[in-house]
């Protein structure tokens, strides 16, 4: 018996791309019980918020308390913010290291009855559900927990997905090939541009056809680690096209950045080049075949650090080409095997 949906609800993830995309499998819960779900997110991610399954409306607001460069408070901005939300119950989601109670005094001042929140500080009257994340969870594991306790329990497997991507083989050609996105929104995260330009080298060598992605501000670096021997499409992609491009990979090579979530919810596998800053316990690719690159115990461990405190970035350039390769090779035979299975499962289901 399918459970009726009633009210209108709100999930707020004010931070960047990939964390809006981690909280696509609780968004999912949430919109298979609530009649209308708004999601309230700021403009880096607004584009992944577009993106998700079960989403009604999109409000974006650059809260002063989030993102990198964040702004300074403005009561009229604020004021307007309060005027737009409708909603009768709320989760605020947030990074283990973040108090979503800014947020909920917002949602309260906007006449949100219920809310939800994983909470450590005292909350006082803004939460109604003040839940305790589990200390290692994944961030996706952890926004379903919480969902879960708020009365919106999870109606599928909890992978990360997005809407129907366009296609886009203009742009790629026919499969098979790999993906590198060089770019990453901090300096911390991202492998060197020589050392990604060698992966292409190494890449085509062993005969892989080899895509780089990137945005429109970061041109001049997929020209130069595409070279002569990839296809450079920087600046050619937004976020539905790179999310068609990445569907028809074999592999993803990138940092801990927006894309790698983003292949992850369209089934590519990932060789993630991840740098310690943060635990790849609570941010690698989830639900998807994935090999961790990158030394996990460097000195910049847990530190959030944006640019690299350790002279020569260790962390991530001592991994090699080779090694990206070898990576590359494991997951995409994962993923051809994978792909047979749904290929068979089309054409019995086509036949009955």
């Amino acid at each position: 018996m399918t459970t009726p949906r009633t009210g209108r609800a709100l999930v707020a993830r004010l931070d960047s791309f990939g964390d809006v995309l981690l909280a696509g499998p609780a968004v999912r819960a949430v919109a298979a019980r609530a009649a209308h779900v708004t999601f309230l997110c700021g403009p880096r991610g607004e584009p992944a918020a577009r993106l998700l399954p079960g989403v009604d409306e999109v409000l974006v607001w650059d809260a002063p308390w989030a993102g990198f460069d964040a702004p300074d408070v403005d009561r009229a901005d604020l004021d307007r913010l309060v005027r737009r939300i409708e909603a009768d119950t709320a989760l605020v989601l947030t990074s283990f290291h973040q108090s979503p109670l800014p947020t909920a005094l917002v949602l309260r001042l906007a006449g949100v009855a219920r809310i939800a929140a994983d909470s450590e500080d005292y909350p006082g009257t803004l939460l109604d559900v003040r839940h305790h994340r589990a200390p290692h969870a994944h961030e996706v594991e952890a926004a379903l927990d919480l969902a879960a306790a708020a009365g919106f329990p999870a109606v599928d497997d909890g992978r990360p997905r997005i809407r129907p991507v366009p296609d886009t083989r203009d742009l790629t050609g026919s499969s098979p090939y790999v993906v590198l996105h060089p770019g990453a929104s901090v300096p911390a995260r991202a492998w060197s541009p020589d050392r990604c330009a060698q992966a292409v080298r190494e890449l085509a060598a062993a005969g892989h056809r080899v895509l780089v992605t990137g945005g429109p501000g970061e041109r001049e670096l997929t020209a130069h680690v595409a070279g002569e021997r990839g296809l450079d499409l920087g600046g050619r992609t937004d976020a539905a096209r790179l999310a068609g491009v990445l569907a028809g990979a074999s592999a993803l090579v990138t940092g801990n950045t927006g894309p790698a979530h983003l292949a992850a919810a369209v089934g590519t596998p990932v060789v993630s080049l991840f740098a310690p800053v943060v635990p790849a316990e609570r941010w690698r690719p989830y639900g998807v075949p994935c090999v961790l690159l990158g030394d996990q115990h460097a000195p910049c461990a847990d530190s959030r650090a944006r640019t690299c405190p350790v002279p020569g970035h260790p962390c991530l350039d001592s991994v090699t080409a080779h090694e990206v390769l070898t990576a590359v090779e494991k997951v995409a035979v994962k993923k051809q095997a994978a792909d047979k299975v749904d290929k068979e499962a089309d054409e019995k289901v086509r036949a009955l």
